[in-house]
């Protein structure tokens, strides 16, 4: 017990009164109770610690707390390898199968590098076999000096939400052996395999000397050409010869001025909403193959790419956070109801000689305005080329997106840009009526439509008249899945001479067939870079998926000539994440459980040729063992339970560390609630959450529910929270917290803190207005001030119409 001073404060409403009682520092704590008088009283009240069960820390001890759980994560945080390439080594007589090539942390680095390890032909099956990280780079420091990145990169850092230094993303053509990626504000190139072997040593990356001012944002090499890669530069897209030096600017659509006012144009640049709300960082696209023409065998090499013209978007701006600059930075921001940015897609093409020489570059049109073709689309979601280069293909997303369309565009139905409109309906009227868009595939649904990667286009034999991929589906049956669809690219007859634009529906393409691969109340894992692996050997198409239950990714593999049995190729008990090897003989698996931190491990798959798809994976190699866990570190425990209205959901609970029987503990209630988002699974926790087990060790019980509008469950459980954000979510939060209440008995529902961050910061707050007799201290940080600019989903629960709405940022 101590002693304290009470103090008289006249009330609001002058009804009652509101005490405020000093610590033993002079701060003030307040309480409501009865009213008292204006006398200094010494009166005794109960220690926070005795009643709450939660000791008592000065600042400074809440610092040193802190930073020993920091120390002992920091053992394990960002250092499994990821972003692996296998390459199959040819020669029979070499010890090895493989050469592996992936991004990771070295021991006693503190950035990331390439690294690659040797794969043996044969192990010893009673032997861990732990594979050794080797640097392909000599030397080589990645990061700029005094870790100062350009404003380009620092906000693609932002968007990716990369928070490791060094090489984040690299680019690897197989056949030459050649890797190309961003380093120190500059590009390097390196080779490896291909036609000059293997190295056996460490080598010095050769940087790429250029013309340009300004970074060189996302390189990518020719897929048709490696002599060739690109870059963007200043919002404009340029080619260049890794072997010459040569540059050419492929694009003129920025001027070069330095404020968003006055150059409003890009051209291959992913806008802030495309990078943020769908997940696709590049602007632009390289044709597969290269097409020769003239009698002097000139070579032509094609990209797509995306212009932009965002200047009827609004203009913010943002105090820039390094204050003694006492400057802003300003940003094109399209709010919610206000217009978005105007977009076309283009090609630009340029021809070489013999000798590598760019002898000629064109920019290219649509033979009518892309808001002519697709008035009704709002985003480019994705975009990319069927392998054989014959057709360009693109993901078409409406402004409610609720409907999205698939569409194949041939080279020859884009002109040459002309700013002549005589040249240009010449053009147009040479485009023969036979080249069209086709309309292969679409979406529809009155929630909204996820976007993903996940879009597999089958060879197209010569003269045929279909097109048949896979492709997953959510709109379906409510659960994402897997279909092969066969469509039929019928050609409409449309005359480009018309002045008249062409009706919706002119250039949909009939569905011939279409197959569901997989089904059932589960999903195939298709958003967030998740990707399938076909073999089109085999007939087999691999994916990872929640079949097994909803708390854990798995790999799975079904045949798509005869769809049935789905096979599970990973161990159950934990939560994988997954990556083929191009012959499909080999996968590694990154995974890990709640009470397990990651491992990466290689496994085989083995069998009878005649029977692939049981085809058994067997341990090979590890690539990384499990860390030891923090010596503080108490994983959390996984629950369930059904709410009123028989809807099952999942949560997690962190026990207070020194739990005494009877004693009631003080509750946090970590939220996120939104869309895109699972809190709860089986992976382990001691990394990203490590403040929950922080808390925990404080005295506090942490829960964290998986409520209806999480992702992962299918859409009619995410979509829940369509035009009612903020209720069901709450409601579910509370149905957990009265459950565990039930359950624990240290649980003290009279103390109960709602934290979150970004939706659930918003949340946070639509605790503490819709229940406040449960939510007493919150922690919002930083909360979505309005919801519907900060997530397509969210717009959905705002007052206008959808059609007026932005997805915002």
């Amino acid at each position: 017990m101590r002693k304290v001073k009470k103090l008289r404060l006249d009330h609001e409403n002058t009804e009652g009164w509101r005490s405020f009682s000093l610590n033993s520092e002079g701060t003030e704590r307040m309480a409501t109770g009865a009213p008292v008088s204006d006398r200094g009283d010494a009166v005794e009240m109960e220690d926070p610690a005795s009643r709450f069960q939660v000791q008592k820390h000065s600042w400074d001890g809440l610092r040193n707390i802190i930073h020993g759980s920091r120390k002992n994560s920091g053992l394990i945080v960002n250092k499994a390898p990821h972003d692996f390439q296998f390459v199959q080594k040819t020669d029979e007589s070499s010890p090895h199968s493989h050469r592996l090539y992936y991004l990771g942390m070295p021991y006693g680095s503190r950035e990331n590098s390439l690294l690659y390890s040797e794969i043996p032909r044969k192990v010893r099956k009673e032997a861990l076999l732990l594979l050794s990280w080797k640097q392909m780079l000599d030397h080589f420091q990645a990061t700029p000096h005094h870790g100062v990145y350009s404003r380009e990169e620092e906000l693609l850092r932002e968007r990716k939400r990369l928070g490791v230094f060094g090489i984040t993303s690299y680019d690897f053509h197989s056949e030459s052996g050649l890797f190309l990626f961003q380093a120190s504000n500059s590009l390097f190139h390196c080779r490896d395999g291909g036609k000059n072997g293997f190295m056996v040593s460490p080598m010095k990356p050769l940087e790429i000397k250029t013309q340009c001012t300004g970074p060189r944002m996302d390189p990518k090499i020719c897929p048709a050409d490696p002599a060739f890669f690109s870059f963007i530069n200043s919002n404009d897209l340029w080619v260049a010869n890794i072997e010459t030096g040569e540059e050419r600017r492929l694009t003129f659509c920025h001027r070069g001025s330095p404020s968003v006012l006055d150059d409003p144009r890009s051209a291959g640049v992913a806008t802030f909403v495309i990078q943020e709300e769908f997940d696709r960082f590049t602007g632009y696209w390289w044709c597969p193959a290269a097409s020769w023409e003239g009698s002097e065998g000139y070579k032509t090499l094609r990209i797509l790419y995306e212009e932009v013209d965002e200047s009827e978007v609004e203009i913010i701006h943002v105090p820039s956070p390094a204050l003694e600059e006492r400057k802003t930075d300003s940003y094109r921001y399209p709010r919610t109801g206000s217009k978005n940015p105007k977009i076309a897609l283009k090609l630009a093409e340029f021809q070489t000689d013999s000798q590598g020489k760019i002898v000629a570059t064109q920019e290219k049109e649509l033979v009518q305005p892309f808001s002519a073709l697709f008035p009704k689309v709002e985003y480019i979601a994705r975009a990319g080329w069927t392998r054989d280069g014959k057709y360009a293909w693109a993901m078409f997303l409406d402004r409610p997106q609720q409907r999205l369309q698939l569409v194949l565009l041939p080279p020859a139905l884009f002109i040459p840009t002309t700013e002549n409109e005589e040249e240009r309906m010449a053009f147009a009227r040479a485009v023969p009526r036979n080249v069209q868009p086709h309309v292969v595939y679409e979406e529809v649904t009155d929630v909204w439509i996820n976007v993903h990667d996940i879009f597999y286009p089958f060879p197209q034999s010569e003269g045929e008249d279909e097109l048949c991929f896979i492709r997953a589906n959510e709109c379906k049956t409510g659960f994402c899945h897997l279909y092969k669809v066969t469509a039929i690219l019928k050609p409409s007859g449309y005359d480009w001479s018309e002045p008249l634009s062409p009706g919706e529906d002119e250039f949909k393409c009939p569905i011939k067939e279409e197959i569901a691969l997989t089904s059932g109340e589960w999903e195939v894992l298709a958003r967030h870079g998740s990707k399938i692996w076909v073999n089109e050997e085999t007939k087999l198409v691999y994916f990872q998926g929640t079949k097994d239950t909803p708390l854990e990714h798995h790999l799975y593999v079904v045949s798509y000539e005869s769809a049935g049995e789905i096979v599970r190729l990973t161990t159950p008990g934990f939560s994988h994440s997954c990556s083929m090897s191009q012959n499909f003989d080999m996968f590694i698996s990154h995974y890990s459980s709640v009470g397990t931190p990651p491992c990466v491990h290689v496994y085989k798959l083995s069998g009878p040729d005649d029977d692939p798809l049981h085809k058994q994976p067997h341990f090979w190699a590890s690539m990384m063992e499990a860390a030891s866990c923090p010596p503080d570190y108490v994983p959390p425990e996984i629950f369930h339970f059904h709410t009123r209205s028989d809807v099952r959901l999942y949560g997690m609970i962190y026990k207070p560390h020194a739990v005494q029987p009877g004693k009631k503990h003080p509750t946090v209630l970590f939220v996120y609630g939104g869309p895109q988002v699972q809190l709860v699974n089986n992976s382990f926790k001691g990394i990203k959450y490590l403040r929950l087990n922080t808390l925990a060790s404080l005295g506090y019980a942490v829960v964290v529910i998986d409520g209806r509008g999480s992702c992962q469950r299918g859409l009619r459980f995410e979509g829940a929270l369509k035009n009612q954000m903020g209720q069901v979510e709450i409601e579910d939060q509370v149905e957990g917290l009265q459950f565990v209440a039930e359950k624990y008995s240290f649980i003290d529902l009279s103390r109960v803190a709602i934290h979150g961050w970004s939706y659930g910061g918003f949340l946070s707050l639509m605790g503490l207005i819709h229940k406040p007799q449960v939510f007493k201290p919150r922690g919002a940080e930083p909360p979505s001030s309005l919801p519907a600019t900060a997530d397509p989903r969210m717009a959905s629960g705002c007052t206008k119409p959808r059609q007026q709405l932005s997805v915002g940022g």
